[in-house]
């Protein structure tokens, strides 16, 4: 992603509805302020605090996060286009309903994020670490796990288009095994989910 040559944010806190165009926000604290349907072009965010941030609604277009961090930053229903997030720290995170097209998670650690019936196309996650996701009733289109350690996801009702998951280099499914249909997976991993297949399956296994 290269960015525009940009401007400092001039202070104040979020404003929904806001307009922000070509800034850079760095180091500062967003925590529990409404942001709510604003909308980032060409911005960089580095270092921030989101905790508790309302962002709904939100616009996100060609733009990079770096080392933003928070709990239960809500971006539900927002839109993320042409976006890097680098090296997050993020905990609770709803984006629940978002759109996410030409996307990518690099770095970081996010746990318990929310992507119920978000609809994610071209994304790639690489070398993150996703703890307990939900992708429940999520559409994933062309999503690709490079060298990112997926635990407990849950793929509930969830509907895969050419999904590589061959490059995660750890691979758990808690829920929605049977979603895996349209996805991609190596030979060793078929051997480790092999017992959730057979689970789900209602095949008994004995010695």
């Amino acid at each position: 992603m290269r960015l525009p040559p940009l401007e400092g944010h001039g202070g104040g806190e979020l404003e929904p509805d806001g307009d922000y165009d070509g800034l850079e926000f760095r180091d500062l604290d967003f925590a529990g302020q409404d942001g709510a349907g604003a909308r980032f072009m060409d911005c960089a965010l580095t270092g921030c605090a989101l905790d508790e941030t309302r962002l709904r609604n939100a616009r996100i277009f060609d733009s990079v996060l770096t080392g933003v961090r928070g709990v239960g930053t809500n971006l539900s229903d927002a839109t993320l286009r042409d976006v890097e997030l680098v090296d997050a720290r993020l905990g609770g995170v709803q984006l629940h309903g978002a759109v996410l097209e030409r996307v990518v998670v690099r770095g970081g650690k996010i746990d318990y994020l929310n992507l119920r019936t978000a609809r994610l196309k071209d994304v790639v996650f690489e070398s993150c670490v996703l703890v307990e996701p939900d992708f429940g009733g999520a559409r994933l289109e062309r999503v690709e796990f490079v060298d990112c350690d997926l635990k407990g996801a849950d793929l509930t009702a969830a509907t895969l288009t050419d999904v590589d998951l061959r490059g995660a280099a750890s691979l758990e499914i808690a829920r929605g095994v049977d979603r895996l249909r349209g996805a991609l997976i190596s030979p060793s991993q078929l051997l480790d989910l092999a017992p959730v297949l057979a689970a789900e399956l209602g095949i008994r296994v004995e010695g």
